[in-house]
C-alpha cells in the first residue's frame, strides 16, 4: 500500500453513542468507583461538540442500556474510506455491539462487512497510521482474529502488521497514538517495542501514561484533561490541542479514541 497522507487523522464523519446509565456496571481492570451516567453524558456532550468544531459530522445515536460499555463505539467496527468492517468484541458481555451498531455503518456506507472467522478483535487494539494499519493481540484481539482482520484489510488494499501488545497493556491504543505526519505519541514500554520503525516517538512522561490515548482530529488533537506534562509535549511537538475531561471514561478503562468510530467519505 501506498502511503495516503491523512489518512490517520483527516475525517469529515464520526459516529458516536450517549453513555447508559448502565455504565456504572461497565468493564474495569481496577474498580476506582463507578462512572455516574449523567456526569458520563455530560463529558460526551462535550467531546462530541469538541469532534463538531473540528470539522466532522457527527451521529448521535441513543444509550443502550442493555450494553454497558456501549458507548465506547470504537470496539465493535472499523472504518475506512471504502467501507466498514464489523467486528466481534473479546469480551462475552460486549458481543451483541456489532449488530448494534449494524444500521448506523449501514447509514453510512455502501459496503459494510463482518469479521470473517470465529475470532475477536476489538477497535482499540487497531492503530490506523497512514502506510500501515497495526493490530495488537491482547486480551480482547485473538491471533484469529487480528489474521482474519489483517487479510481483509490487504484484499482493500491496506497494508497490515500483527503485534505482540505489551504485557499489561489492555488495548493497543491505550499506551499509544498517532499525531499524524509520522509522529506517534506512546508510553514509555510502547515506545521501546520496535513497533513504529523509523517514526519520530513523543514519550509519555512518567506517571501520565491515562494520556497516551489521544485522537488527532484534522487540525487539533484531543488530549485528555488533567496530564499538563503530557499536553506540553504535543503542543512542543506542534500541535495544536484541544482538553477534554475524560475522568467518568477513565473508571470504565475508556478514554478519548475508544468514544468515536471517526472516518473520511469516499467523496472526501
Amino acid at each position: 500500500m501506498v502511503a495516503r497522507a491523512g489518512l490517520s487523522y483527516r475525517f469529515t464523519h464520526a459516529i458516536t453513542r450517549k453513555p447508559a446509565d448502565s455504565v456504572a456496571n461497565g468493564l474495569r481492570a481496577v474498580d476506582t468507583g463507578d462512572p455516574s451516567g449523567a456526569a458520563f453524558r455530560a463529558e460526551h456532550e462535550l467531546y462530541v461538540k469538541a469532534l463538531q468544531d473540528a470539522g466532522l459530522t457527527v451521529d448521535v445515536l441513543p444509550q443502550l442500556e442493555s450494553y454497558p460499555d456501549s458507548c465506547f463505539v470504537e470496539d465493535p467496527a472499523f472504518c475506512l474510506p471504502e467501507g466498514a468492517i464489523q467486528l466481534r468484541p473479546g469480551t462475552a458481555s460486549r458481543e451483541g455491539e456489532g449488530k448494534e451498531i449494524r444500521a448506523a455503518l449501514d447509514a453510512r456506507f455502501d459496503k459494510v462487512v463482518e469479521l470473517p472467522g470465529s475470532g475477536y478483535v476489538d477497535g482499540g487494539d487497531i492503530l490506523m497510521l497512514d502506510d500501515v494499519i497495526l493490530i495488537g493481540l491482547s486480551a480482547r484481539t485473538n491471533r484469529e482474529g487480528a489474521d482474519a482482520f489483517a487479510q481483509l484489510l490487504n484484499e482493500w488494499g491496506y497494508n497490515a502488521e500483527v503485534c505482540e501488545t505489551p504485557e499489561g497493556v489492555l488495548h493497543f491504543k491505550t499506551a499509544c497514538s498517532t499525531l499524524g505526519e509520522g509522529v506517534i505519541l506512546a508510553t514509555e514500554v510502547m515506545a521501546k517495542s520496535g513497533f513504529f520503525g523509523e517514526r519520530k516517538v513523543v514519550v509519555v512522561p512518567d506517571g501520565e501514561d491515562y494520556a497516551a490515548n489521544v485522537i488527532r482530529v484534522n487540525d487539533v488533537v484531543l488530549v485528555p484533561e488533567g496530564y499538563p506534562k503530557t499536553l506540553a509535549a504535543i503542543e512542543t511537538s506542534g500541535f495544536k490541542t484541544v482538553v477534554l475531561p475524560t475522568h467518568e471514561a477513565r473508571k470504565v478503562d475508556g478514554g478519548l479514541s475508544c468514544l468515536s468510530l471517526r472516518f473520511a467519505s469516499k467523496a472526501a
